[in-house]
C-alpha cells in the first residue's frame, strides 16, 4: 500500500515544472540523509575510503549534496514514466549522438557509470535508439513493475534481468542495438578482479573488456549530468575509446576505473555513493561496512 501511495505521489509531482520539482527532490534527499541511517553510513564510509585526505566536515557536506541529487533523481523519474516525449527531449539534451550512429552497424557498448542521471540518459536515448541493457530486479513488486514499464515506454529497446546473463545482450548488439552497460558496481567475486578504485582494491567485473574482445564492439563512454534546477540534464556520448581492448583484461579494467575516477572528480556529488562498492574484500581483509 505504501509503495502504491508513493508511486501515486510521484505521478502527481510529474505535473510540476522542473524548477518546482527539483527543490522538492532535494528536500526529499535531505530527509533521506537525516533518517536513512544505513545508506548514510555506507555513503560516509565510501567517501572516507575514497577521500581520506578530505576533512570530515567536507565529507559530510559532500554526502548531503549526494543525497540531495539522489532525491532529485528519484522524484524526477516521474517525468520519465509519464511525461510526453517532447517534454523529455526538452529537459534532457544529447551531445555526441552521431558517434553512435556513425558506427553503421558495428556493435557498440555504451559504457555508463552509476551517476544519478543514468535513468534520464537511458530514457532520452530510447527516443533515438533501440538499445539493450541488463537491470537488477527490485525487491518490491510494484516499484519493480513501474521501473520496468517506465524504462520501456519508447521504441523497441530490451531490458534483460541479470538471471538471463549477457548472452541475449550480445545477440542484441549483433542485431545493431547498443548495449547500455553499467559495469561499476560490486557484484561479488564472480568474473572480477581486485583493481584500485581511488587507491582501494575493489572487486571489479571484467565484462567491458571481455565483451569488447568477444564482439569487436566500440566502447563509447556515456555520462548523464544533472544540471542545476530547471536546466535539466545532458547526456554526453564521448569518442569511442582508442586502443581498446588493450594488452590485457586487467589493463582494460584498470583503465575503466581510472576513467570513472576522472569523471567523478567533475561532479562527485552525483556518483552513486549509497552502494556498498567495497563490500567484497580480498581474502583476510576486514569488511568496511
Amino acid at each position: 500500500m505504501l509503495t502504491k501511495l508513493g508511486l501515486g505521489l510521484i505521478w502527481l509531482l510529474h505535473f510540476l515544472p522542473l524548477k518546482r520539482l527539483a527543490p522538492l527532490g532535494e528536500a526529499f534527499g535531505g530527509l533521506l540523509y537525516a533518517f536513512g541511517r544505513e545508506r548514510r553510513h555506507i555513503t560516509l564510509t565510501n567517501l572516507r575510503l575514497c577521500y581520506p585526505q578530505m576533512a570530515e566536515a567536507e565529507r559530510e557536506e559532500l554526502a548531503r549534496a549526494h543525497f540531495r541529487a539522489f532525491g532529485r533523481s528519484f522524484l524526477e523519474r516521474g517525468l520519465l514514466w509519464w511525461s510526453p516525449p517532447e517534454e523529455i527531449r526538452r529537459l534532457v539534451r544529447v551531445e555526441g549522438l552521431a558517434r553512435v550512429t556513425a558506427l553503421q552497424g558495428r556493435p557498440a557498448i555504451l559504457f555508463v557509470p552509476h551517476f544519478v542521471g543514468l535513468d534520464m540518459g537511458w530514457t532520452r536515448l530510447t527516443l533515438e535508439l533501440d538499445m539493450v541493457s541488463i537491470y537488477a530486479q527490485q525487491k518490491n513488486f510494484f516499484f519493480n513493475a513501474a521501473l520496468y514499464k517506465g524504462r520501456l515506454r519508447f521504441g523497441h529497446s530490451k531490458l534483460l534481468s541479470r538471471q538471463e546473463g549477457v548472452r541475449l545482450a550480445i545477440r542484441g548488439m549483433k542485431a545493431g542495438q547498443p548495449f547500455y552497460y553499467l559495469p561499476d558496481m560490486d557484484y561479488g567475486q564472480r568474473d572480477t578482479l581486485f583493481v584500485p578504485f581511488f587507491g582501494v582494491p575493489a572487486a571489479t567485473i571484467t565484462g567491458l573488456s571481455r565483451l569488447a574482445r568477444m564482439t569487436g564492439a566500440a566502447v563509447i563512454p556515456c555520462i548523464t549530468r544533472m544540471l542545476p534546477g530547471e536546466a535539466g540534464y545532458v547526456v554526453e556520448l564521448g569518442e569511442p575509446w582508442a586502443d581498446y581492448p588493450g594488452e590485457s583484461i586487467e589493463a582494460d579494467t584498470l583503465r575503466m576505473n581510472a576513467w570513472i575516477e576522472q569523471r567523478i572528480a567533475e561532479m562527485p556529488e552525483q556518483y552513486y555513493w549509497v552502494h556498498r562498492r567495497f563490500k567484497t574484500r580480498p581474502p583476510g581483509e576486514k569488511k568496511p561496512y
